[in-house]
């Protein structure tokens, strides 16, 4: 029995991290799948767009900051297979940006030390994450 294969979805993601080691992560909205969970702050990569064109378009509409892109440090990937597709992640790190976090997308945001981001409930894709930022900060 051969697998259908399932389409792949590529989406961005960054750990912000402040002056004191904190990670940003930011709480999904209502009505949208897997609401009340905590993510990374990023988006999906539109066609011929990117990755780090994406991230830079998508912490500008979701956070109100601009970031330059060699202040984007790639640092590793989520690869997660879903029920209807899979997603493909790159993490990147970024200690510099313009302007101030605003959530204008998210039900709330929070700025968590790296040993306490397992206590923030993550989807499935995002929690593998975690114990690489907690072992490099």
């Amino acid at each position: 029995m051969t697998e259908t294969p399932l389409p792949i979805v590529l989406v961005v993601a960054v750990a912000l991290i402040d002056v004191d080691g904190r990670v940003l992560i930011a709480k999904r909205p209502e009505g949208k799948k897997l609401a009340g969970l905590w993510e990374f702050p990023g988006g999906k990569v539109e066609p011929g767009e990117r990755p780090e064109a994406a991230l830079i378009r998508e912490l500008r509409e979701e956070l109100g900051i601009e970031v330059s892109e060699s202040c984007l440090a790639p640092f590793v990937f989520a690869s997660h297979a879903y029920d209807s597709f899979h997603l493909l992640m790159p993490l990147y790190l970024c200690r510099r940006w313009d302007g101030v976090v605003t959530a204008r997308e998210h039900a709330g945001l929070a700025w968590v030390r790296p040993e306490k981001l397992s206590d923030y409930p993550m989807p499935p894709a995002d929690e593998p994450l975690v114990a690489w930022l907690r072992d490099l900060l």
